[in-house]
């Protein structure tokens, strides 16, 4: 696994680098080799903000991006709690990877024979343990530009909105960001 230790505002020394590659150099057990890692170092300006120490971890999977983000009064502090999180969650992609590559065993031993579980019987095994979707909506994308996007995403309150961007014909998300400003996720092709 690839490490790469960056800070923002603030000198990353050798050994704060050593201690966040030694941390998060752990995820290798649980990776494939073609995987790289980002740790990203930082402090936040705000004065009245406690825990300004911050670290964010964002992993490259072949499969999904994987990102944790801690802040704490101390850096280390906030390496070994971004480590913690970012492990736990390597750790249940990898559990759903090899769930879906296995067959899912339904039987119960009972007594002597097997029996088929029953859906609440106890002791039963779950046949599905990943989320699964339990609601479609289905809306008129209009066109709009980026900002009348945002206006409409502060009018209906949600954490994003999709919308068609006037100017390319494609349809794009405008989402808040945890500062409080807008972010654009746009197609590449």
């Amino acid at each position: 696994m690839k490490l790469i230790v960056k800070g923002r505002n603030i000198v990353v020394t050798d050994t704060l680098s050593i201690y966040a590659e030694e941390k998060i150099g752990r995820l290798s057990r649980y990776l494939s080799d073609g995987v790289h890692c980002d740790i990203e170092l930082w402090m936040e300006k705000n004065p009245s903000q406690a825990d300004n120490q911050v670290a964010e971890v964002t992993v490259y999977t072949k499969g999904p991006v994987i990102r944790a983000r801690e802040a704490s009064p101390d850096m280390y502090a906030s390496i070994d709690l971004v480590a913690g999180k970012i492990e736990r969650q390597v750790k249940k992609y990898r559990s759903k990877l090899v769930a879906r590559h296995q067959p899912v065993h339904r039987d119960v031993i009972i007594g002597e024979g097997l029996q088929p579980a029953d859906e609440g019987e106890e002791g039963s095994v779950e046949a599905d343990i990943s989320p699964r979707i339990v609601k479609t909506k289905r809306f008129m994308v209009k066109p709009m530009t980026p900002e009348e996007a945002a206006l409409q995403l502060d009018l209906v309150g949600h954490d994003f909105f999709v919308f068609t961007n006037a100017d390319s014909q494609e349809t794009a998300v405008v989402y808040r960001r945890r500062d409080g400003d807008f972010g654009l996720i746009e197609p590449q092709r």
